[in-house]
């Protein structure tokens, strides 16, 4: 169990896919799937897994835990081809156990099949109850075997028309890379909202991944981003490019740009790191604060605070230290133990704040728990003044697309104004990134707002999620 899932501030990701095609067998090919996962370990740590195609016959391997824990060295020798399509999990969709981990594979009219998915669909459970009545059978509890059963339902067309005809009934966010008739396929969903982008090496082999950080992570260099509601089928003969929707807007997830992505990823053409700064600039602009030093939650506020104290003047310091080992707890979700948690992943540096004035830069408050903590944590490290302020605006609004967020009524900013946020969290001030603003540093009105401001790509009936 991922420790971050008990991290009551915070959003969670759902997955990361990753995939390689080469025209020649090689033994390396698991082991940069494996470094590939690795760099995409932080958009899910409960399960990881890796299917193998050589020349068509396929491999499967996953498990629990960080893809570390999963492969050994002897393993991933075993699993030699000439393709690989690799998933690391975080669950929005059916219980945490192994048999709900990715890749799933199953064999159908066309031969054997490979699906690695990212997202959530919200139609799911209607078509999973439209395969069943038509004799379908399923043995997880995930929207990915939908999709699978899908495909395999549509075989009589054969692959191509397959998947493009899935990739139109499935309705809600997805990235999928996909093992089939010695193809390596990726599909993106028709509004853009999760990521997914195309990478070469230098020997010419292809990758497909949630983010360009992995690309980074095995050599290869980015290519292009998988456009909405595109499919690119790479085999022998190169990337073939299919519009499998007409009707497609651009809508990335915000989300993925201000927080989820690694801040050494482009996302859409924009540098996540950059992205992060500039709305620290914002947020320095928007309500200028009188203070000693700039700190940052430890590791996705950091480029914000750097962005604030840039603009503001006023020096940035160290002033929270992360402990890099807590990985995986299986402490529960009580309350009590969610503090403890807290106070064993972030410390105070007592000598960086201790009688000094701080602005502690984090990249979105949603619950309001862990903030309250980091601000009580910093006041008994000496400081005199905390001023809290959040690079995302005020999330109002649950996920509709599967970001595990809460209810309505547990987000803080759905319940109370900005005064009572700030006199529950405990903190001097407090300000959010403006919608404005936060359109402004990502260039474009074009991206899905929902979780700020309610409205989404699709018709959504928000109610009381």
């Amino acid at each position: 169990m991922c420790f971050d899932k008990f991290n009551t501030d915070k959003m969670e990701e759902e997955c990361g896919v990753f995939g390689v095609y080469s025209k020649k067998a090689k033994e390396e090919i698991s082991t940069l799937t494996y470094y590939g996962l690795y760099a995409l370990q932080h958009r899910g740590q409960e399960s990881a897994g890796i299917t193998i195609s050589n020349f068509g016959a396929k491999t499967t391997f996953k498990g629990m835990g960080l893809v570390a824990d999963v492969f050994t060295t002897e393993k991933l020798q075993e699993l030699k081809g000439n393709a690989a399509i690799g998933h690391v999990r975080y669950s929005t969709s059916g219980e945490s156990k192994v048999i709900n981990a990715q890749p799933l594979e199953s064999k159908f009219k066309l031969g054997q099949i490979a699906v690695a998915h990212n997202g959530t669909l919200v139609n799911a459970g209607i078509l999973r109850e439209l395969l069943e009545d038509s004799g379908s059978t399923f043995i997880t509890n995930i929207d990915s075997e939908v999709i699978i059963n899908m495909i395999a339902r549509k075989a009589n067309n054969g692959l191509e028309d397959a998947i493009k005809s899935t990739a139109n009934a499935i309705k809600g966010a997805y990235a999928l890379t996909i093992l089939a008739d010695q193809k390596l396929i990726g599909v993106r969903d028709p509004y853009g909202i999760r990521p997914l982008c195309l990478g070469q090496n230098e020997e010419g082999d292809y990758f497909l991944a949630s983010e360009s950080c992995a690309l980074d992570a095995v050599g290869a260099d980015l290519i292009r981003d998988v456009e909405p509601g595109e499919m690119v089928i790479i085999d022998d003969n190169g990337i073939r490019s299919v519009k499998y929707a007409e009707n497609t807007k651009n809508a990335p997830c915000s989300f993925e740009t201000i927080y989820f992505a690694r801040p050494d990823s482009v996302i859409d053409g924009k540098s996540a790191f950059n992205v992060r700064v500039e709305s620290g600039r914002c947020l320095a602009r928007q309500k200028p604060v009188e203070a000693d030093v700039v700190i940052g939650v430890p590791d996705s506020g950091i480029p914000a605070a750097i962005g604030f104290a840039e603009e503001s003047g006023i020096p940035y310091t160290v002033g929270l230290i992360k402990n890099k080992y807590i990985g995986r707890t299986f402490i529960k979700p009580t309350q009590e133990l969610r503090e403890k948690a807290v106070q064993v992943k972030l410390n105070p540096l007592k000598v960086n704040v201790v009688g000094k004035r701080v602005v502690v830069v984090d990249d979105s408050l949603v619950r309001g728990t862990t903030s309250k903590l980091l601000i009580q944590m910093l006041r008994r490290a000496g400081a005199t003044e905390v001023h809290f302020r959040s690079a995302s605006p005020a999330v109002k609004y649950p996920c509709y697309f599967g970001i595990d967020t809460a209810h309505r009524k547990e987000l803080m900013a759905a319940k109370l104004s900005i005064d009572e946020i700030n006199e529950a969290i405990g903190a001097d001030s407090i300000d959010y990134l403006t919608l404005e603003n936060l359109t402004k540093v990502l260039g474009s009105e074009d991206f899905c707002l929902g979780c700020f401001d309610g409205e989404y790509p699709v018709c959504t009936p928000m109610g009381e999620m």
